[in-house]
């Protein structure tokens, strides 16, 4: 093979290190940002946190002169909590520190933590508390149930043979021989089994270790009061006539049980009260705590917003070791500093554009969704990231870093900014009717219905069609079931 030099002219894109950093705090959530924040303070020391300083109360708030748009500055207050960081000027940086870019596969927006972390360090979410699972929580009742080893030992592994919702999954004669397993040298009968699993039912939660739906809520209706108002009707119901129970079939149960039919409604309404997935409660107080990176509200008039002082501390420069860094100097001492005080420079700027690209786009969706914030989610308007993208200034896959895992606090609530992103439909006066809008109508036709006879797809999509909005019965079925709501037969209740 002959070897030879050749001259290629071509071009690349190469994103310095600088704007990675910028895009990386850019998408990341309130809580993984206070990660990266505390991993910056503890690897550099020309980072502080300014304890002296405080952010500026809502009231004290000016006008956002950032904005472009002289019609938005009338309607809205806006103000940069976080954006007054010490930087110093004497500096080679750029004062303008791009954040745009248009490569979507440069970070994982799905991924969590910072890249500067070490894989041993422990996330959030390892340190928090481990919920208790429903196997902890009744081999705990078992070790306060006075059992001899051998109870001990079946209450064990019928507790193992549990689901999560707390049923029986296996036969007894499976207990039996796995009991008999641990044990060979005791005798264990089919009756003790039965008489431990007995007792397993009279935990808590009610319910638990029930082989069926009907010997559940049976479980849970006798562990109510014999005084309990209609429960010995509501165990005939559930013991004789399920199959009737569940068809809903009121005029045959009137038939066969002779009750009256206030005994009936009543009944049938004590039984509903019941819980058919005991165990599901166990397990499942695990406490999300969102921290809302911006803060809508409305004052004079006017709706204001202005980013959450409380999701990231206040920085600056530490102003001692700056003064130390000698421009002329090459030692390893002074080089040492001089590259942090770049970076934490760096980290400043990156930081400032964050909260300002998130403060510009939280401000543009608040001016798009006023009617969403006066009148609920009806009102909601059709809106997707292009539209946002066009107004700010930025490209799409920006706006969709900075929405993800942001959440805003207005006087309805607090939601994702994701949230506010929503298709439309089309509308009979040549209109557009979001499908957050639709969905929320949807909900309300249906908390409405007489729930003897609830409305089915076609009729939502008839009443819809009588208020100008054009919705096939398909797309209302998608959206009814997104909302998790049944369809009408299973809605169908005799009260």
């Amino acid at each position: 093979m002959k070897v030879s030099l050749n001259v290629q002219l071509g071009q690349h894109l190469t994103m310095t290190p600088q704007l990675q950093q910028a895009i990386r705090l850019l998408q990341l959530s309130t809580i993984e940002l206070q990660q990266e924040i505390q991993s910056a303070l503890d690897s550099n020391p020309l980072l502080e946190v300014d304890e002296n300083e405080h952010f500026s109360t809502p009231s004290d708030a000016t006008p956002d002169s950032s904005s472009n748009e002289d019609t938005r500055q009338d309607d809205y207050e806006t103000e940069l909590a976080a954006g007054t960081l010490d930087i110093n000027n004497n500096t080679d940086i750029p004062d303008d520190l791009p954040v745009d870019s248009a490569w979507d596969d440069i970070y994982n927006t799905s991924s969590s933590g910072s890249a500067s972390h070490d894989d041993d360090d422990e996330g959030f979410e390892a340190r928090s508390t481990v919920a208790e699972t429903l196997y902890d929580h009744l081999l705990w009742q078992v070790n306060l149930t006075p059992f001899t080893l051998t109870d001990k030992t079946i209450a064990v592994c019928l507790i193992d043979a549990l689901d999560e919702n707390g049923y029986l999954t296996v036969e007894l004669d499976d207990i039996l021989e796995a009991a008999q397993n641990i044990l060979p040298d005791v005798d264990i009968d089919l009756d003790e089994v039965v008489a431990v699993l007995h007792r397993i039912q009279q935990f808590e939660p009610a319910g638990i270790g029930a082989r069926n739906l009907q010997e559940c809520l049976s479980i849970q209706l006798k562990q109510l009061p014999a005084s309990t108002p209609h429960r010995d009707n509501a165990l005939l119901i559930l013991n004789e006539h399920l199959d009737l129970l569940a068809s809903q079939d009121q005029a045959a149960l009137l038939k066969k049980t002779k009750f009256s039919e206030h005994q009936l409604l009543a009944a049938v309404a004590l039984i509903q009260d019941l819980n058919p997935h005991p165990g599901g409660k166990i397990g499942q107080n695990d406490s999300n705590y969102i921290i809302p990176d911006v803060i809508v509200s409305k004052q004079h008039q006017r709706w204001r917003v202005e980013l959450n002082p409380d999701t990231a501390p206040k920085l600056r420069i530490n102003a001692n070791y700056a003064s130390l860094v000698r421009r002329a100097d090459n030692s390893a001492d002074n080089t040492y500093l001089r590259n942090h005080l770049q970076e934490a420079r760096w980290f400043l700027k990156s930081l400032q554009s964050r909260h300002e690209t998130l403060l510009k786009v939280a401000t543009c969706i608040v001016e798009h969704q006023r009617a969403f914030l006066e009148q609920g989610a009806e009102a909601m308007k059709a809106l997707v990231l292009r539209d946002v993208a066009e107004e700010v200034g930025l490209h799409e896959s920006t706006v969709s870093r900075v929405t993800s895992q942001k959440y805003m606090h207005t006087p309805r609530g607090i939601f994702e900014l994701k949230y506010f992103f929503s298709s439309h439909v089309g509308t009979s006066s040549g209109g557009e009717c979001s499908s957050t809008a639709i969905r929320a109508m949807i909900k309300k036709l249906v908390s409405q219905e007489d729930a003897r006879k609830p409305l089915s797809d076609n009729k939502i999509a008839d009443l819809l069609q009588e208020q100008g909005i054009e919705v096939a019965r398909r797309t209302i079925a998608k959206y009814r079931e997104s909302l998790n709501i049944p369809s009408s037969s299973d809605r169908k209740r005799l009260l």
